[in-house]
């Protein structure tokens, strides 16, 4: 009898949890549903299949009438299709210095898009419209890359949310500099969920012209959308999406899974069930000698500083990142599928660790 391994062998321990991110955890038991259903006989490839057309109706009906959805394969695809839609190859985008597309994607946006990033500082992860004219000048300035886009993240990689207000300020500031709006929306779902808005409402509404539509960190598998809000300012989605190698053959796999997402109340369950988990790691250690969190909890992370030690310490239990080396700062992200019990175990290890700390 050969003892070769089948190809349903378990590789991993099902029990290991963790806090390092929301694309740790698995696939969301409706998604893998859809999947199986999607599965059977054939359909047609790139795009033209059913499922896909489909999705066209879910999208407008989350974000209205004029939205046009492009599935792509990953986050970093969705913003540089995105934001190659709505720029001329001399162009340039205005974001915060914390921006995914800044320090997270190897320079795709650049070296794939052609398109300059300026990274404006910022503590919370939040752009203001005085912190975007730092940055946004030198129109008509052939020497200067210019600024035709800003990019924003909701919820920004600081964990933070923008209100509908302060997302229409600037939005309204930008086009006013006739400059376009793109979000990075990785992580929209539990924006909408910590603020109790619909999607809509804190993208269409507030003037946003393109949208990076996240799933993957909201249980499914693979694949992200760009959301075209505003039809006037995208150019050439079907070509700038095939030659950025974003065309999936087998697409009807990535949209039935957005079709699970967002038929019912799928998206909004996980990612309110995800920023409770945070809310209540925030509650459990915030107030623990040698711990400080950063950041208002607001969505599904935590920003706090421990003692490196204690991080190292903890690290080998538990998985989880250090944000920023110079200070000690964790991030420690919670998903759909983090249990009360997780958190209740993580937290009573931190206080464990600090208190056999030596003061």
């Amino acid at each position: 009898m050969s003892d070769r391994p089948t190809a349903a062998s378990r590789r991993h321990d099902p029990a290991v949890r963790g806090f390092a991110s929301d694309n740790y955890s698995g696939i969301h038991p409706e998604v893998l549903a859809a999947i199986a259903t999607a599965n059977d006989g054939h359909q047609v490839s790139y795009g033209d299949d059913d499922y896909t057309e489909h999705l066209q109706a879910l999208f407008q009906r989350h974000f209205g009438e004029q939205a046009q959805a492009y599935p792509v394969f990953n986050g970093t695809g969705a913003n540089v299709v995105a934001l190659q839609a709505v720029t001329d190859r001399w162009a340039s985008v205005v974001c915060s210095s914390v921006a995914h597309i800044h320090n997270d994607e190897c320079g795709a946006p650049e070296k794939v898009g052609g398109l300059k990033l300026y990274a404006v500082p910022t503590s919370d992860g939040k752009l203001t419209p005085e912190l975007i004219d730092r940055e946004a000048r030198g129109f008509d300035d052939e020497h200067r890359a210019q600024p035709q886009v800003v990019s924003l993240t909701q919820s920004t990689e600081m964990g933070t949310v923008y209100s509908p207000e302060q997302l229409r300020s600037l939005c309204d500031h930008a086009h006013a500099r006739g400059m376009r709006v793109h979000m990075d929306g990785s992580r929209i779902s539990n924006a909408a969920a910590s603020l109790g808005t619909t999607l809509r409402e804190i993208s269409t509404d507030v003037g946003v012209d393109i949208l990076s539509f996240g799933g993957t960190k909201n249980g499914l598998m693979i694949g992200e959308v760009v959301v075209v809000l505003n039809p006037n300012v995208a150019k050439g989605m079907l070509y700038v999406r095939k030659s950025a190698m974003q065309l999936g053959s087998k697409m009807r796999f990535i949209s039935v899974q957005f079709e699970a997402l967002l038929s019912g109340d799928l998206w909004l369950r996980n990612a309110s069930h995800s920023n409770a988990m945070a809310t209540r790691l925030d509650a459990a250690i915030r107030d623990i000698p040698g711990v400080r969190v950063t950041q208002p909890v607001q969505a599904n992370v935590v920003f706090a500083i421990l003692p490196r030690d204690v991080t190292e310490r903890l690290q080998k239990r538990f998985r989880f990142y250090t944000w920023d080396e110079s200070t000690g700062e964790v991030r420690l992200m919670c998903s759909f599928d983090t249990t009360e019990s997780d958190v209740d175990t993580f937290a009573a290890a931190i206080a464990e660790e600090l208190s056999g700390t030596p003061g």
